[in-house]
Order: C-alpha cells, then sequence, then structure tokens
C-alpha cells in the first residue's frame, strides 16, 4: 500500500514542477536545483539501506522495503511542500 502511496505522490510532484517549468503555475526559488540534489540524497540513502539490509541477511522484500524507504520520505515530503497553501 505504501508503494502507490509513494507512487502516486511522485505523479503529484511531477505535475506540479512539470507545470512550473511550463510557466503555469509558481513554483519556489531554486526548485530546479532541488530536483536534482534531493534524488541524490534520497538514492544514495536508498543504496545504503538496501545494502545494509542486505548484508544484515535480510530477504528480498525487507531489502526492497529499506530501499524504497528514503524516497518515500523525501517524496511524501515533496508533495507536502508543494501543496502547502500559501
Amino acid at each position: 500500500m505504501r508503494t502507490a502511496q509513494m507512487l502516486a505522490e511522485a505523479q503529484l510532484v511531477v505535475s506540479i514542477r512539470m507545470a512550473g517549468m511550463m510557466g503555469l503555475t509558481p513554483l519556489p526559488k531554486g526548485e530546479g536545483q532541488r530536483m536534482i540534489a534531493e534524488k541524490t540524497r534520497a538514492f544514495t540513502k536508498a543504496g545504503i539501506a538496501a545494502g545494509t539490509a542486505a548484508v544484515m541477511g535480510q530477504g528480498p522484500e525487507a531489502v526492497a522495503r529499506a530501499a524504497l524507504a528514503p524516497v518515500a520520505r523525501q517524496t511524501k515530503a515533496n508533495a507536502k511542500r508543494l501543496t502547502k497553501r500559501k
């Protein structure tokens, strides 16, 4: 269930950012740089989490869950930040 929620949040974030890049809606200053930097951080954390889970002898499902957790947190935070009413 959490994966489906993360995918929906990711689609929302992409849609908002694309609309902003096309000039249809305002985006926070520096959003372009932010979206690149956050992916680097999230995927680095995901790799470390997955590697740690694997080294600890956890099964494939646990390794996948560990890898998705940092990405899901960032996706949720982005959706919340970009949909916040001003």
